[in-house]
């Protein structure tokens, strides 16, 4: 089970880097253009994923700010934002690194941002939903990608397994 999320984490970063290299390449215009997703324009979607990572981040740790709103908008300058993810990425790295098994197996409580409600869960299916959210929103950034004029981005779990960085997981 630690492998497992371990991958999660690794693939995660690597996916981000890659929607980010295609975003980089947008005009700021493009960047910022409402495309019609949940949270508008590809900077609303790579903010949103960014809050929401520091505030399951402050939920498991205990760590780290944790946004009020689940549309704020943290990063309006690309280049800042992409600093941001990166950072946020290592960390997501390094802290499911320290995990043990027992820390999986355990549970954690936590407020939610939404209606405020005290939650008491077990940590491992809590990772699951972290990792599906990015995995959910960087496919809303990759359908704007595309739209946009970007090539298509191979983002796949299978992709980063057969890649080196990826082997070891698989």
């Amino acid at each position: 089970m630690r492998q497992h999320f371990q991958m999660f984490a690794v693939y995660n970063r690597w996916a981000n880097a890659l929607v980010y290299e295609a975003t980089a390449a947008l005009s700021e215009e493009d960047q910022n253009r409402d495309m019609g997703a949940f949270f508008g324009s590809l900077m609303g979607t790579l903010n949103h994923l960014l809050v929401t990572d520091r505030i399951w981040l402050k939920r498991f740790t205990g760590e780290g700010a944790a946004p009020a709103s689940l549309d704020t908008i943290l990063y309006p300058d690309f280049v800042g934002l992409r600093g941001a993810r990166e950072a946020e990425d290592a960390r997501i790295v390094d802290w499911i690194g320290s995990l043990s098994k027992e820390d999986l197996a355990g549970r954690f409580t936590y407020v939610t941002a939404t209606d405020m409600r005290t939650i008491s869960q077990r940590l491992a299916p809590a990772l699951a939903h972290f990792f599906n959210h990015q995995t959910h929103h960087r496919g809303q950034a990759h359908a704007m990608l595309t739209a946009l004029g970007q090539p298509s981005l191979r983002l796949d779990l299978v992709y980063f397994q057969r890649m080196e960085e990826g082997r070891a997981f698989a």
